[in-house]
């Protein structure tokens, strides 16, 4: 910046001030610097810039996964609402790993970033690493809680797994349950609300035994899972629900390589059915019938938490109130699996 100020001719001062808020200076001020700018191609360190302030215009975000569609969806939605505030969103990956996570925290502490919308493992997560995070910061949970009492955005899923099952048991076998690796909280979470769900229509669930991977390869853990209980002799009944789309996918592979037809079609033997809505879920084969989150919504409805927080919108303006944690219910997708 100070080589950046002597070339162009003007004090530092009048040059942090452009690149702070271009409309501040004249506009024959304005004019010098750009043509500079072209001439020289400088461009400040956003990161130092940001270090200096009492509050940066960044925005921290932690996944636990950067490949998983669901994730995907989330930080686009969330870096889109940020770009248009005025703020950098920058997004980092716990990679499903505690550790990993810890690494994270701490870098967004040292980018002094202004708030973060987080997906927190849950039950791997650093629960007091991120309560002191959020005693400096403004913090906003995402996909899983971190506890009963922080600002939260998610998925009902009580409601979309009464959703699900209530159309199960009206249109064949009633379901028995494929769970997911305890890699949050929603592994708990949904396994409760399918038992819930099922105790409320009288029916007896049956949660599937499975093995305790910690990875988030879904798909594989579908697959196998489903292959050793066709394997030991078939599922106990003759639909599956499965805790998400992405092991869906890996029992409906399993059941081909096994010869079983899934669907609801005539001559089907197994119907298999998911949750999320998976961007892919449509396009499997059979398209999974399913209950769909809204990415969208949750990004937005996140922001929106987290802009008020950070002073930048308030109930007046945005019209309407928000609560600290809001559940959004989901919509039940009906297509060939089940």
């Amino acid at each position: 910046m100070e080589d950046f100020s002597e070339f162009v001719g003007l004090s530092r001062p009048t040059v942090s001030k452009y690149f702070s808020d271009p409309a501040s200076v004249r506009r024959k001020t304005r004019d010098i610097i750009e043509a500079a700018l072209k001439q020289s191609g400088f461009r400040p360190n956003l990161f130092a810039v940001n270090l200096n302030r009492r509050r940066s215009n960044i925005i921290g975000i932690i996944i636990p996964n950067s490949t998983d569609p669901f994730y995907m969806a989330l930080t686009r939605r969330v870096e889109l609402i940020a770009n248009a505030a005025g703020f950098l969103a920058f997004v980092l990956s716990s990679d499903g790993n505690a550790d990993m996570e810890a690494r994270a925290i701490e870098t967004l502490k040292s980018m002094n970033v202004a708030g973060a919308i987080i997906a927190p493992l849950g039950v791997q997560s650093q629960h007091k690493t991120l309560l002191s995070l959020s005693a400096s910061i403004p913090l906003i949970f995402v996909d899983s809680p971190l506890d009963d009492v922080s600002p939260f955005v998610g998925t009902n899923n009580r409601q979309s797994f009464q959703l699900i099952v209530d159309y199960l048991c009206r249109s064949g076998e009633p379901p028995c349950y494929l769970g997911m690796p305890p890699v949050n909280t929603n592994a708990v979470t949904r396994a409760s609300a399918y038992v819930e769900a099922m105790s409320q229509l009288r029916m007896e669930p049956i949660v599937l035994p499975i093995g305790k991977p910690t990875d988030w390869d879904f798909e594989k853990f579908g697959y196998e899972e489903t292959t050793r209980i066709l394997q030991g002799g078939g599922f106990p009944t003759s639909t599956v629900l499965c805790a998400n789309d992405r092991i869906a996918f890996g029992a409906i592979s399993a059941a081909y390589h096994a010869g079983i037809k899934v669907g609801r079609t005539s001559g089907s033997q197994l119907r298999i059915a998911g949750h999320d809505d998976h961007p892919l879920s449509r396009y499997a084969c059979p398209p999974i019938t399913t209950v769909a989150q809204s990415y969208n919504e949750i990004g937005r409805i996140a922001m929106q938490l987290l802009l008020r927080k950070l002073g930048e919108e308030d109930d007046e303006t945005s019209g309407s109130t928000l609560d600290e944690q809001v559940l959004l219910n989901a919509e039940i997708i009906l297509r060939e699996s089940a």
